[in-house]
Parts: C-alpha cells; sequence; structure tokens
C-alpha cells in the first residue's frame, strides 16, 4: 500500500486528499450561510455608498460596485449563480464574483472592513428579519385563538389541575390563556428586536478603523437605530442569535403545550375537539384510526428548537474577546430553529382555526369530578359566614356523601345537604350548575363569559396596534 493510500485510508474515504480536503471541509459555511446572500450584498452595497460620500473611495468606483453586486443579486436569485466551497463562505464567493464582473474596483469594496463586523452584520440582519416574520406569525395565531375565543366565551369545559377536574371554565377562556402566552412571545420578539437594533458594520476585525467612515450612516442605511459603540463587543457579540433561541424555545414550548392538550381533547376518551384531515393522519392496519400526527410532530419539534439553545450556549461559553471560529456553528442553529418555528406557528394556527369543537362533550365534562365544590365552599363561606376552612371541610363531606350515591353534587337533595350542615338552604342549589358556576367568577381576568367578552376586546384593540 502506498503511503498516499495509507493516508486516505486513514483519514477517511469520504476524503479524497487527506487532510487538505479535511480542512476544506470543516471551514466552508457556503453550504448554509448562502442564505445571507441579500442581507451581506444590502450590508456591502451600505457600505461602499457610505466609503464613495466619505471620499474614501472614487464615486465611479461605487457605481461599478453597485451594479456588479445588484447582478450577483439577481444572478443568485435566479438560480445561476455557482457557490464555491473553496471559497469558503458568503462573503468570498460574492466578493470572488464581484471581482469577476467589474475588476479592479471590486478590491475597493473591503476597505475599512473586515469579514468580522461583515459577518456580524449580515446576521443580525438576517436575525431581524426573521424576527419579523415570527412577529406576523404570532399574531397570526393570536387572532385565530381570539376567533374561537370569542366563538365560545359561554362554552362551558372542564378546568384541569394534575389533569384532574378542578372548576368549570369555559373554552372561550381557555383559549384566550394562550392569547396570554403568545402574546407575552410577541412582546419578547418586539424588546428583542429593540435590543438589537444596532449596527455593527464598521467595527472592522476587532478595533475599529483608522479610516474616516460615517457608521452613523451605514446604520441608518441599513434600518438600525444607531451603531453599536464597542469595536470588541460588536464583532463578539452573540446574544442576539442566542435570544432568538430563547425566545423560539419558550415560543416552541408554548406550541408543544397546546399540541399535548390537542392530542389528548382529539381522543375518543375525551372528545372535546375534531381535527380536521388536514392535520390528520390515519393508521395503515387500523382504519378507524384518526391520528393527530400535526399535534404531535409541533411537540417534538419542540426538543429541536430547545436542543439549539443549548448548542449555541454550549459554544459561546468558552470564547475569549474577540472573533474566533467556532462562532461560525452559530448560524446552522439559527436557521434550522428559524424554520421550525415558522412551521410549528403554521401548523397550529391552521389546526386551531379549523378544528371542531364538541361542546357536548365539553359540557358533560364540566360537571364530572365534583367540579363546583368549591362554589359550594365559597356559598357557604359568603351565605352563612363560616370560615373558609371550615366550609372546606362540610364541602368535603358533600363530596363524600355524593360519592356514596354515586350523584353529582348537585343531585344531592336539600336534606342531604342539611344532614352535613343544618344551615344550608335550597339557595345553594344556584350555584352546583356548571352554568352558573362559570357566571359567578367575575373577577378580572376570570371565567365568566362576560369577563371572557371585556378581555376578547382588550386584545383585539392591541393586537391590532402591534
Amino acid at each position: 500500500m502506498s503511503d498516499k493510500k495509507a493516508s486516505n485510508a486513514m483519514w477517511g474515504g469520504r476524503f479524497a486528499s487527506g487532510p487538505a480536503a479535511i480542512m476544506e471541509a470543516i471551514n466552508a459555511s457556503i453550504g448554509f450561510d448562502k442564505k445571507l446572500y441579500a442581507q451581506d450584498i444590502r450590508g456591502s452595497i451600505a457600505h461602499s455608498e457610505m466609503l464613495a460620500e466619505t471620499g474614501i473611495i472614487e464615486e465611479k468606483d461605487q457605481e461599478k460596485i453597485a451594479h456588479g453586486l445588484n447582478t450577483i443579486l439577481k444572478e443568485i436569485e435566479s438560480g445561476k449563480f455557482e457557490f464555491s466551497t473553496r471559497l469558503e463562505d458568503i462573503h468570498m464567493n460574492v466578493e470572488a464574483r464581484l471581482a469577476e464582473l467589474i475588476g479592479p474596483a471590486a478590491g475597493r469594496l473591503h476597505t475599512a472592513r473586515s469579514r468580522n463586523d461583515q459577518v456580524a452584520v449580515d446576521f443580525r440582519l438576517w436575525v431581524k428579519d426573521e424576527f419579523h416574520r415570527v412577529a406576523e406569525a404570532l399574531k397570526g395565531l393570536i387572532e385565530a385563538f381570539l376567533k374561537r375565543a370569542e366563538e365560545h366565551a359561554a362554552t362551558v369545559m372542564p378546568g384541569f389541575t394534575h389533569l384532574q377536574t378542578a372548576q368549570p371554565v369555559t373554552f372561550g377562556h381557555h383559549c384566550m390563556a394562550y392569547v396570554e402566552m403568545f402574546a407575552r412571545d410577541l412582546s419578547r420578539v418586539r424588546d428583542a428586536i429593540e435590543r438589537m437594533d444596532e449596527s455593527p458594520l464598521g467595527a472592522a476585525a476587532l478595533a475599529g478603523t483608522g479610516f474616516p467612515i460615517d457608521r452613523f450612516r451605514t446604520a441608518k442605511a441599513l434600518g438600525f437605530r444607531e451603531p453599536t459603540r464597542n469595536s470588541l463587543d460588536s464583532v463578539s457579540d452573540r446574544d442576539y442569535a442566542l435570544e432568538f433561541l430563547a425566545i423560539a424555545a419558550i415560543s416552541a414550548t408554548h406550541l408543544s403545550r397546546l399540541a399535548e392538550e390537542i392530542v389528548i381533547w382529539s381522543t375518543p376518551q375525551f372528545g372535546f375537539v375534531r381535527l380536521s384531515d388536514s392535520f390528520s393522519t390515519g393508521s395503515s392496519i387500523m382504519p378507524q384510526k384518526k391520528n393527530p400526527d400535526a399535534a404531535e410532530l409541533v411537540r417534538a419539534k419542540t426538543g429541536r428548537v430547545n436542543g439549539h439553545l443549548i448548542g449555541l450556549l454550549t459554544v459561546m461559553k468558552g470564547l475569549p474577546l474577540t472573533y474566533s471560529k467556532d462562532m461560525q456553528e452559530d448560524k446552522e442553529a439559527v436557521f434550522d430553529a428559524a424554520e421550525t418555528l415558522d412551521l410549528m406557528l403554521a401548523a397550529m394556527t391552521g389546526m386551531v382555526g379549523d378544528m371542531q369543537v364538541n361542546e357536548t362533550a365539553m359540557k358533560k365534562a364540566a360537571g364530572s369530578g365534583y367540579s363546583t365544590a368549591t362554589d359550594l365552599a365559597d356559598w357557604l363561606v359568603r351565605t352563612l359566614n363560616l370560615p373558609f376552612r371550615e366550609a372546606h371541610h362540610v364541602t368535603g363531606r358533600a363530596v363524600a356523601l355524593a360519592e356514596g350515591k354515586k350523584v353529582g353534587l348537585e343531585k344531592l337533595t336539600l336534606e342531604d345537604l342539611q344532614s352535613i350542615h343544618d344551615g344550608i338552604t335550597d339557595d345553594i342549589f344556584s350555584v352546583l350548575s356548571v352554568q352558573n358556576s362559570v357566571k359567578s367568577r367575575t373577577s378580572f381576568g376570570g371565567t365568566a363569559p362576560a369577563e371572557v367578552r371585556r378581555q376578547i376586546r382588550y386584545w383585539k384593540k392591541r393586537i391590532a396596534k402591534a
């Protein structure tokens, strides 16, 4: 065996030329960072315009650069551009093609900047754009929930703790809980955009530049509020990527909780909702099955998003200032998490919008498990002035009696209840039905239909302005 064959065998058959091929494979990022092409070209055009305005390069060179970059943009978007792993990344691929198109003038584009601040501005622009897309998707999901909440503001269902029937609520109220959750996600997105709205372009490699650049001009041209204020942090910061992943993970967790409820609700044992065929599949062997696969996949994909957050946190935790090649690992995590979250939000918005709600099954379940027991205890406190702990004890005895008779609390007779406490009157029956129970929960944010409708009106106005 020749030395070359031995070397190849040691390095593995996938690599044709030993260490050099491996270095190219591990070093190249063009396979994924080509997603940044629009942001890269946008940043380069803004940088070239600033260089010309400040007299650092000539106007004629800037015009050639801008024309060349716009040509490249059209080539990429039409699928004609040939990406090369030999050129490592999107920045070098674009720059090399620019040189082919316009000649020596292309070499002036990189004046007063580095790939360090170039990738930082490209990635920030991409994450900011994605945050805006997520915000719109969240608004769409919230609006779907508001519509269902309005339809079912008075539809009674069981409220659960420990997945055990606790107290009656309305389905509209339950939907509004998710409005609150996803509205917090939307708020986090808005906050994150505000926090990351600074341009690192002009920080150069790490120390800034001696050229008389105008960073405020490029920041404004790229839609940022202002430039970053420390060149070291500018090229080493990936908080915006971490924050995107953190927000994505929290939102995915909310989606997963909802998916779990849909899976449970759609079982024959619950029968609260029925998913359309658009979001269900059948079984290859059991013809009667209708599986909530879309919800299950939303639930599963949460682990994928969470994993990306932990992965990037681990990449960043040991890096000294400023830039290290480790940071190349930031993009795949964010790109995949963004694509996954976009799909999850779209799927869940579709499921919420077209699932059928079984009001009869919900109402029947709402009265199970002695769900109005707390109403009985509250009545004893309000009407008989019992201390709550004593009322709790009396109610517990009433539940035990109902269990023994195998009836609901509302089916106990007045005599049955007076045998437990002689102060009870027939007015007690006004609170023992699930309808009266939910109507009585009029405290701010409570489940009373009137209060649910008030919260719907509030959120409709707020989301319209978001």
